[in-house]
């Protein structure tokens, strides 16, 4: 083949003429398309290959001098890159928020990266602005289900914004507290707003020590990444222990009141409509009267639980949640689109011009630019996508999808009900559950151990969990993802337990039942399961 020459002749081929339809390159792209799954069993190696190797193959800092032909380049991407990434396809990988797409993602992901459309700008974006705003609008919908009237007046009105498409929940997350600080901290007489004169001049102003977020302990890490940007301080996100994992609205009341009296203001309350250790859902409706109480801004994280919502049957879980001033949705997660597509919505369309911005040259006054009120500015057409799942699926297709995976959820906590030599943790509310390897015999000792026995047992059992993880996903079989958390029964420690998501359509209960097979013959090889089982054995010696 020869090496690839620089010269524009070459240059402008790259630009206009796709590969040989015989090149490694044409048979990659044609291979994905004819089926997925087959592509990722064959090129998703199982052999076990450590971080430090794989760093090897991207461990030269210097640009190539040379370019090189495409096919060669994809031909390389296959053996470095592809055969050891991870298979989230796997109806056996359920550790983590990430599974299977839909096919018909991969022609139409080919179709937004060559239209190449830069949503910060209508002049770069002329239809896609009018998509992802319809597409907004949608969700909004789906949350608030306002009247029509109200969407026609507020769908493309370049004064108001239903919303703002986000890389995914952590910015989305930022950008509705960003809203909720400028609007709380906007313009009055005597202040130019937070904007123009920073957070201290607001901090004089309102005659306050310190504006605070508060959320329970099991609230996503980004809200600590949002206070330290918004220049709240991370000693301002006020996160209060729920070992029943959800946040407890009166004391949500009493930790706010007390927060005032100290001379701070609270900003915003963050309930959480599915945790991402367990899938619990605040009480939402509860905590909508704690914010209104308070008078701060009421913010509803959904980046998981918000597809919930598309369900007639477990919608309910969600009570509450058209009362927020703001709503985080990930669509790339129980939507089945793929990464990088959040979504903060806004309950009234007015609140996002307390983050808008002009520019002479681009996102001009008066313009529909979207970029007035996001917080990212070039971004690509992610809303395309969304677009297209919401109409191929439809809501009904969503509601089968959202409730075969709660249905499932339920499945797996029953299975491991059954098993003896487990326990289940945290039971499921929405398509998450977690649990741990516990022998039967344990199970028996811990509930008549005193305190100090019983801590000592789980940090044995713990051990346990880790050992049996870390081997399962050695192996590379299936994967289960492992956490710390209060558990109901154990509120005095945290425990550590094996965490799944079960929202691979793919992922079936034969599927489950031999991952908690394999897990079963792990942990009763592993030297933790030994040491557990002699130190149980001693204690109960010692008692006797």
């Amino acid at each position: 083949m020869g090496e690839a020459q620089v010269s524009l002749e070459h240059l402008f081929r790259v630009f206009t003429k796709p590969e040989h339809k015989d090149s490694k390159l044409a048979q990659i792209e044609q291979h994905l398309s004819d089926n997925i799954l087959d592509f990722l069993s064959q090129h998703v190696v199982t052999k076990k290959t450590s971080l430090e190797e794989i760093e090897k193959d991207f461990s030269d800092s210097k640009v190539p001098e040379s370019p090189e032909f495409v096919s060669t380049h994809a031909e390389s991407l296959l053996d470095k890159l592809v055969a050891h990434s991870v298979n989230t396809y796997s109806p056996t990988f359920i550790g983590h928020m990430t599974s299977a797409l839909p096919y018909f993602h991969l022609p139409l992901s080919k179709l937004m990266v060559g239209l190449n459309q830069n949503l910060v700008k209508i002049e770069t974006s002329k239809a896609f602005t009018p998509l992802e705003r319809q597409v907004l609008g949608m969700m909004h919908n789906l949350v608030y289900d306002q009247p029509q009237s109200f969407y026609d007046e507020h769908l493309h009105s370049a004064a108001h914004s239903l919303g703002a498409f986000c890389s995914g929940g952590t910015i989305a997350n930022i950008t509705a507290l960003w809203v909720a600080r400028n609007k709380l901290l906007g313009p009055q007489k005597g202040f130019s707003g937070v904007a123009k004169a920073g957070l201290a001049a607001a901090y004089r102003h309102l005659d306050i020590k310190n504006l605070g977020v508060m959320c329970s302990k099991r609230g996503h890490y980004s809200l600590s990444k949002a206070v330290d940007v918004l220049g709240l301080g991370r000693d301002q996100l006020l996160t209060i222990p729920a070992p029943q994992q959800t946040l407890d609205p009166a004391k949500a009341l009493r930790i706010g009141k007390r927060y005032h009296e100290e001379g701070n203001k609270l900003l915003a309350i963050v309930g959480v409509g599915g945790t991402t250790e367990t899938g619990h859902v605040d009480p939402l409706d509860e905590l909508a009267d704690v914010a209104k109480e308070l008078g701060c801004w009421f913010h509803v994280d959904a980046a998981w639980g918000g597809a919930t919502l598309f369900s007639s049957r477990y919608r309910d879980r969600l009570k509450g949640i058209e009362r927020a001033d703001s709503v985080t949705i990930d669509a790339h997660k129980q939507m089945y689109v793929p990464m990088g597509a959040g979504m903060a919505l806004f309950k009234d369309p007015q609140n996002a011009n307390a983050v808008r911005h002009h520019a002479q040259y681009i996102l001009r006054a008066g313009s529909k630019d979207l970029g007035a009120t996001t917080l990212e500015g070039s971004r690509n057409g992610m809303a395309m996508m969304v677009y297209s799942a919401l109409h191929i699926f439809g809501r009904k297709g969503y509601e089968l999808l959202i409730d075969r995976s709660i249905d499932k959820a339920k499945d797996f906590s029953h299975m491991i009900d059954k098993a003896r030599d487990f326990e289940l943790t945290t039971t499921p509310t929405l398509s998450l559950l977690t649990y741990r390897v516990c022998p039967e015999e344990v199970q028996e000792k811990l509930k008549h151990a005193d305190a100090k026995t019983r801590n000592a047992i789980n940090e044995k059992i713990d051990a346990l969990v880790v050992a049996v993880q870390k081997q399962q996903r050695e192996a590379g079989k299936s994967f289960v993802s492992r956490t710390r958390l209060e558990a109901p029964d154990y509120p005095s420690q945290c425990i550590t337990v094996f965490r799944v998501v079960l929202a691979n359509p793919l992922t079936s209960h034969n599927d489950l039942a031999a991952i908690l097979a394999e897990q079963h013959l792990i942990a009763k090889e592993t030297q933790a399961w030994k040491e557990l089982m002699e130190f149980v054995r001693e204690s109960e010696k010692v008692a006797s």
